[in-house]
């Protein structure tokens, strides 16, 4: 769901954040892209979307932001971000889509420049869930894609399995399935670094202690360089990044744990896999990046229990996968959207 992340008192938080195609639906997908993402950076405003408004949840208000016409002819996609705890920030490259249709980003609640009671209430994934509903009456849409990364894959997986009429298309990218896929990723990808990072992060207990000591950074940030995020982000979106609030260390602790590693929060025992069953295939789409954090073994194997859907492979990318490879990403988004929209 990414990054380490200081913070006084914190242990040193780690938090997740967080083209080779294979199944119908993803096969041909053009690897290249329009609009904001081919611009260079200087020539994209981020600073100035469409629209934004803070909306009514449980809890409090969450930020959204809007690129692109509500109005246009093509449903609007919208992304739910990583975490728990990230932010919209990680979904700046897939801006370029709104050339197309409305791209619609926010920020959970307790996240980013969403409200930040910070009430342990709140965090409940039925909760996340019904923030979708609750941003698409404000912004009055009859229908829409979404798209959800890593936590907000879980996001996007019990949303989708509600069915909706309201769903045109689910992408599920790098996806939190269940609690016991994602760790089982982590052991088997840990087993492929060298064999002294292996050994560090046994031995200073990144791999069973609730809280990590300050030894375990230096072998952490080398998993995350090998399997979360491969390239630095562009200069224009560190500096937006920079601008509002970040990840929420707290809400990742409780919910998650204090490591990628170790799972104690209220998701320990999260299982989304029953859940599979209830998606439309057809209008389904499993996405992971060839050196994920979610496998693509595993995510293709979720998506072949979903059948007739999609499942493609970014090369080159790891978790991050608008940062590390924007343009395939969106290539691939933008094509499958097409034939999503064809089928209306």
């Amino acid at each position: 769901m990414g990054l380490i992340t200081g913070e006084p008192n914190s242990g040193r938080l780690i938090d997740r954040r967080t083209l080779i195609t294979r199944s119908a639906g993803v096969a041909g997908a053009a690897l290249t892209s329009t609009g904001l993402l081919g611009a260079p950076a200087w020539a994209r405003d981020l600073a100035r979307p469409t629209r934004e408004m803070m909306v009514p949840v449980e809890g409090g208000r969450v930020y959204v932001r809007v690129d692109g016409n509500l109005a246009g002819p093509r449903p609007p996609i919208i992304m739910a971000h990583g975490g728990p705890g990230g932010t919209h920030a990680s979904f700046l490259e897939a801006l370029a889509l709104a050339d197309q249709r409305a791209v619609i980003l926010y920020d959970q609640l307790d996240s980013g420049r969403s409200d930040q009671p910070n009430n342990p209430a709140n965090w409940r994934v039925a909760r996340f869930v019904d923030e979708l509903e609750a941003i698409r009456g404000a912004l009055g849409v009859a229908r829409w894609h979404m798209l959800g990364a890593s936590w907000g894959g879980t996001i996007a997986l019990e949303y989708g399995a509600r069915r909706p009429a309201a769903l045109a298309g689910l992408v599920l990218a790098s996806p939190l399935i269940s609690t016991r896929s994602w760790l089982g990723d982590a052991r088997a990808l840990i087993g492929e670094l060298p064999a002294p990072i292996q050994e560090e992060l046994r031995r200073c207990g990144a791999l069973t202690l609730p809280a990590p000591p300050a030894s375990c950074d230096e072998p952490t940030r080398a998993f995350y360089a090998a399997f979360n995020r491969r390239e630095p982000p562009a200069p224009d979106i560190k500096a937006y990044t920079g601008q509002g609030r970040g990840f929420n260390a707290r809400l990742y602790r409780a919910m998650w744990g204090a490591s990628e590693f170790v799972s104690t929060g209220t998701l320990k025992d999260y299982d989304g896999e029953p859940l599979l069953a209830k998606l439309e295939g057809k209008r389904t789409l499993f996405l992971c990046g060839q050196y994920d954090e979610a496998r693509p073994g595993t995510v293709g194997a979720f998506a072949a229990r979903v059948p007739g859907a999609g499942f493609g492979v970014i090369p080159g990318a790891a978790h991050g996968l608008f940062n590390d490879r924007p343009a395939e990403t969106v290539g691939v988004l933008r094509a499958w959207l097409a034939r999503q929209d064809a089928l209306a």
